[in-house]
């Protein structure tokens, strides 16, 4: 137990030193960033994929772009009811990497989480590789909408100038990533001398696929199971991201 602490607090004093001699940090962060928020994350055993549907379909085909196109008014029903999270507000993590971008030192989160929070935090430069839920747009007119469309709407949302559907800006399965965002995060990894990764086994491709593009000093690795990039970590904590940081961010201050 006490070698444990001990590993732990010594990775953290460690992390400390890392974020204090680097100039070029890079965040990339997945779904365990906001579960502190309140927001579930997906694979885990009591995430949004585990769920039991009254229906013969998973939340996984549910959130797919042919489940989307076939049955919208189910579509928007589970939307609604499962990925948006209005009253949620960012923790210890999004306010940790916002201050680190402040005092020049983290150039840009990349993130697979929709939810906005890292601008809610004061991110200024985030790549949202799955879209976000603030965004919404009509399909036919390209008019754009913010959340309250989404959620003040029933049944599939229409748009107010041409009756077209309003859909959300956010990548559903079997749709590409945006190659400007993927080419921005792919840069922003390029030139890293830090890679910090928070929140993510690391198993949804492409986007785990860029971590593969860090050819910087140190890679950092913050999650609460293992993943597939632990053996090529310089750290590996095991633990809740926002504590971990509200620790890391204390030290020396």
């Amino acid at each position: 137990m006490d070698a444990k602490i001990s590993e732990k607090d010594t990775n953290i004093v460690e992390l400390r030193k890392i974020l204090d001699e680097s100039k070029n940090i890079v965040f990339f962060g997945g779904a365990g960033v906001s579960t502190e928020s309140g927001i579930p994350d997906f694979r885990s055993a009591t995430g949004i994929f585990s769920m039991k549907l009254n229906r013969d379909v998973s939340p996984e085909e549910m959130v797919s772009r042919t489940f989307y196109v076939k049955h919208p008014d189910e579509f928007f029903a589970f939307y609604r009811d499962k990925l948006i999270y209005p009253d949620a507000k960012p923790n210890a993590c999004h306010y940790a990497l916002a201050e680190l971008e402040k005092e020049g030192k983290l150039k840009a989160v990349i993130t697979q989480n929709i939810d906005g929070l890292h601008q809610a935090a004061g991110s200024k430069k985030v790549y949202e590789l799955h879209g976000s839920v603030l965004r919404n747009y009509c399909e036919k007119c390209h008019t754009s909408y913010d959340l309250s469309k989404i959620l003040e709407s029933e049944g599939v949302p229409t748009c107010d100038k041409c009756g077209g559907r309003v859909r959300p800006d956010v990548v559903l399965y079997e749709e590409g990533l945006d190659s400007d965002v993927i080419n921005g995060a792919v840069r922003a990894i390029e030139t890293a001398d830090t890679l910090i990764i928070g929140g993510t086994t690391l198993i949804v491709y492409p986007a785990a696929g860029l971590v593969r593009y860090f050819r910087g000093k140190k890679l950092v690795l913050i999650n609460k199971t293992a993943t597939q990039a632990d053996s090529s970590a310089d750290i590996v904590i095991r633990d809740s991201i926002g504590e971990v940081f509200r620790q890391a961010m204390s030290i020396n201050k």
